[in-house]
């Protein structure tokens, strides 16, 4: 498997579902059962991020890591004030993975990638094993904290929200 069938594939689908998340949402809100502003500013702990930052986050992470395979400069994170900028934020997402060319992002597996964080810690690492070890977790990451949130506001998401993708493989019993 290459980076770019493994990154870009899984991004665009896993975007897509949040995507579809978010839509659940802005029903929720429209229907009277939370303020829009309510849900974006949720979080499980005060120490966390609400969900507009996860959305934000889980968006930024794919085109970083595309920015990083390329040698571009960094996408910064965006600000999400309303689910219609959520929604539009994660459309830009996929434009961009749309027009990611397989060929650059393949061939930088072996480039070396260093990573400052703003902690101070640096980590440096393979272009392969930064798409495996680091942004597919915080990728992840972030796409499951915003579903929690959701879900804990009371939206009707479930497991078939989160991996809406998989339908295309069932099989009939």
């Amino acid at each position: 498997m290459t980076i770019s069938t493994l990154l870009v594939p899984t991004a665009k689908q896993m975007l897509q579902a949040l995507s579809g998340q978010l839509g659940k949402a802005a029903a929720f809100v429209a229907a009277g059962n939370t303020s829009e502003a309510q849900l974006l500013d949720t979080r499980l702990a005060a120490d966390m991020f609400p969900l507009a930052k996860q959305i934000a986050f889980a968006c930024v992470q794919p085109l970083q890591a595309l920015a990083r395979l390329r040698g571009d400069p960094l996408a910064d994170t965006e600000e999400v004030a309303s689910i219609a900028e959520g929604q539009a934020l994660i459309a830009r997402a996929i434009s961009v993975l749309d027009g990611a060319d397989s060929a650059v992002l393949d061939a930088a597996a072996e480039t070396k990638i260093r990573m400052d964080l703003p902690n101070g810690m640096a980590f440096e690492l393979t272009g392969a094993d930064y798409v495996r070890d680091w942004t597919l977790p915080q990728f992840y990451f972030h796409l499951m904290t915003a579903y929690a949130l959701i879900r804990h506001c009371g939206v009707a998401i479930g497991k078939a929200d989160y991996v809406p993708h998989m339908a295309r493989y069932a099989v009939g019993r």
